[in-house]
Formats: structure tokens, C-alpha cells, sequence
């Protein structure tokens, strides 16, 4: 009886088991297939077998973009869960308490704003903020009297101006989540704590840190994902200029496919980057598992 329902639950796992494999496996394979061979994306492929990875190991600018991508770590994952727990614990355990949970829930609805708006909208509105001539980034530095700056026009701006942006782009998704982990923590361990005369700093490293670890490593994984794939505000903002300085692997990817036509290339670079975000997601679950 129990191997008869076990196994009719497969139907139901069907569809999205025949979809998976159209929308993911298939494609992922032939882009495994195309990183062995020279093609322009019309004509028959050329097999070379591994010259566009060995190609790859003495790109400088295959290295830049995964030292970019480190930096856009720290500014999507990082930084984002470090402000986004401050602020979760804030909302939870000082301004639900005080001002009454709407005016937390609102709050929190409002840092998770920018994850609504389309990134191409936001990314726009950014680049009109940090226009160097008439952004109103630079007219308020006017008014302080310091000197504009050419936020994503200059190599040494660039990327930093990225991250921020990112940052503010970010930071809504941990609060969302870590609040939501904060829901099923016991009342009474923060009660027991505020009379015993623990501070609130210490209530959030002893307390809330421990009891929200699950949402901690859920938060960090899928960002850091989503930092290494990330496209959309590449490509809006500064589309890997100047110069490379916000060049990542996805665009650089990119560049290969559409601009230089270089698909094998550009598959091979795809390649790299699926293994390098399995690998990660591999690294933090194992990690998960021994804390748990």
C-alpha cells in the first residue's frame, strides 16, 4: 500500500520534471557541447576540443570579471545580510514592540521595494541619479561644495557605484526573510533576556543570531548566486566599461555570444561559471548540514 502511493506521486512530479529537463538540462548540455568547438552562431561548429579553456585560463579579462564578481559578493550578499539583520532585529524587537507591528510591517515593506521594481527601471533612475552633468548626485555635492564626480564613467568610481547600488537594491530581500525567522523565535528568551539586563546589541548576538542560522545560510547562498549571475544592472548601468572595470563573467558571456559572435567562447565561459555556482551551493549546504 505505501509503495503504491510513494510511486503515484510521480505523476504529479511529472510536468515539472519534463520542463526542467527542456528549460535546463537540455540547454545546459548543448552549452557544454558548443564550449568544445570554434562557431559564429551560424554555419556547422568546428570541434577543438578544450583550446577555448585553455584560452580562458590566460584571459586577463576572464580574471577581472571573477574579481569583479567577488566584489559584487560582498556589496549583494555580504553587506546586504550585516545591514539587513540590523535592521530585521530593529523592526522585530524595538519598533513592532514600540510603534506597533503595522508600522513594521510597513517599514519592512518599504525596504523591500527596490526588489519589486524591475531592474531595468532601476537601474535607469540610478543612471539618471549618477549622471556626471546633470545627476542629482553631483548637484548635491555641489551644494556641499565638493567636486563632481563621473560615478560610472570613471574606472576608479565604476564599480564601487555598482556596489552601492546594489546595496540599495539588495538589502530588502534579508529583512523580509530574517523577519520571517524571527517569527518562530520564543518571546521569552528576549524577555528573559531584557530583565537579566542584556542590551539590545547583546540580544541580537546571542539571541537572534543563533536562533535565525537556517535564514542566515539561506540568505547568503541565494545571493551569492545571484551576485554571480548577476546581468541585468550590469547591462543597464555600465554594460562592463569603463574599461572593464564592471566587466563579470555573465556579461562577459554575453559579449562573446551577441557582440563578438564568439559562441564557443562565450559557452565555454557559461560553462565555468554553472560549475563554479554548483560548487558554491554545494560548499554552503555542506556547511549547513554540520551546523545543524
Amino acid at each position: 500500500m505505501k509503495r503504491s502511493r510513494s510511486s503515484g506521486y510521480w505523476v504529479f512530479l511529472l510536468p515539472s520534471a519534463v520542463l526542467f529537463t527542456a528549460v535546463i538540462v537540455v540547454p545546459f548540455l548543448m552549452n557544454v557541447g558548443i564550449g568544445f568547438t570554434r562557431w559564429q552562431g551560424i554555419g556547422a561548429p568546428k570541434w577543438i576540443g578544450l583550446d577555448n579553456y585553455t584560452r580562458l585560463l590566460a584571459d586577463e579579462r576572464f580574471w577581472a570579471s571573477f574579481r569583479n564578481n567577488v566584489a559584487l559578493i560582498v556589496a549583494m550578499a555580504i553587506i546586504p545580510t550585516i545591514i539587513g539583520l540590523v535592521l530585521a532585529a530593529t523592526l522585530f524587537d524595538y519598533v513592532g514592540k514600540k510603534f506597533g507591528p503595522r508600522t513594521a510591517s510597513v517599514l519592512r515593506a518599504a525596504y523591500y521595494l527596490p526588489q519589486v521594481l524591475p531592474v531595468a527601471v532601476a537601474g535607469i533612475v540610478w543612471g539618471w541619479i549618477m549622471h556626471p552633468q546633470f545627476g542629482a548626485l553631483n548637484e548635491l555635492l555641489k551644494l556641499l561644495g565638493m567636486e563632481p564626480r563621473n560615478w560610472l564613467g570613471d574606472p576608479a568610481w565604476a564599480l564601487p557605484s555598482v556596489m552601492a547600488i546594489m546595496v540599495w537594491f539588495q538589502i530588502g530581500y534579508p529583512v523580509v526573510i530574517f523577519m520571517s525567522g524571527l517569527q518562530r523565535v520564543d518571546p521569552a528568551l528576549y524577555e528573559a533576556a531584557e530583565m537579566d539586563g542584556a542590551s539590545w546589541w547583546r540580544r541580537l548576538w546571542h539571541i537572534t543570531l543563533t536562533q535565525i542560522r537556517p535564514e542566515i545560510y539561506v540568505v547568503l547562498l541565494t545571493c551569492t548566486i545571484a551576485a554571480l549571475k548577476v546581468f541585468g544592472p550590469i547591462f543597464v548601468l555600465t554594460r562592463g566599461g569603463p574599461g572593464g572595470a564592471t566587466l563579470v563573467p555573465s556579461y562577459f558571456s554575453y559579449q562573446n555570444f551577441f557582440e563578438k559572435a564568439n559562441v564557443g567562447y562565450g559557452s565555454a565561459i557559461a560553462t565555468v561559471l554553472t560549475l563554479v555556482i554548483i560548487m558554491v551551493t554545494v560548499f554552503f549546504l555542506r556547511i549547513q548540514d554540520r551546523e545543524s
